[in-house]
């Protein structure tokens, strides 16, 4: 077992190198996901269907596999299934999705991004 708790070859992980997280909102993507694998809300073998499906059409635009965006198609498969479980309604992830670009665009290079300032 890995430290997260599933096998380091389990499908739709990262390698068993243990990736490096080089962002705080990547761990707490993959944190969330991990979160509602535990409390029943996807299974593994639905969790790394998403992703792959992500990443195969990532991979069909042309876009090169750096593997530098491998936690933008992670949020973007949490994103997705979520959606499609009913977790959260499609228009609440655009709203926040608005919000957090938002707040992107107001804050200072090398600052945290705080959601809710004006």
């Amino acid at each position: 077992m890995s430290e997260h708790g599933f096998p380091p070859s389990e499908p739709g992980f990262p390698p068993s190198r243990e990736r490096q997280f080089q962002a705080p909102w990547e761990a707490q993507a993959f944190a969330m996901a991990v979160s509602l694998h535990e409390r029943g809300a996807f299974t593994w073998k639905e969790w790394a269907g998403t992703l792959a499906t992500v990443i195969a059409e990532v991979s069909a635009r042309g876009e090169p596999d750096t593997g530098e965006d491998y936690y933008r198609h992670w949020l973007t498969a949490l994103e997705r299934i979520v959606a499609a479980k009913g977790l959260v309604a499609a228009p609440a992830l655009e709203e926040r999705r608005h919000e957090w670009e938002e707040a992107a665009q107001r804050t200072p290079h090398g600052q945290p991004i705080e959601l809710g300032r004006s």
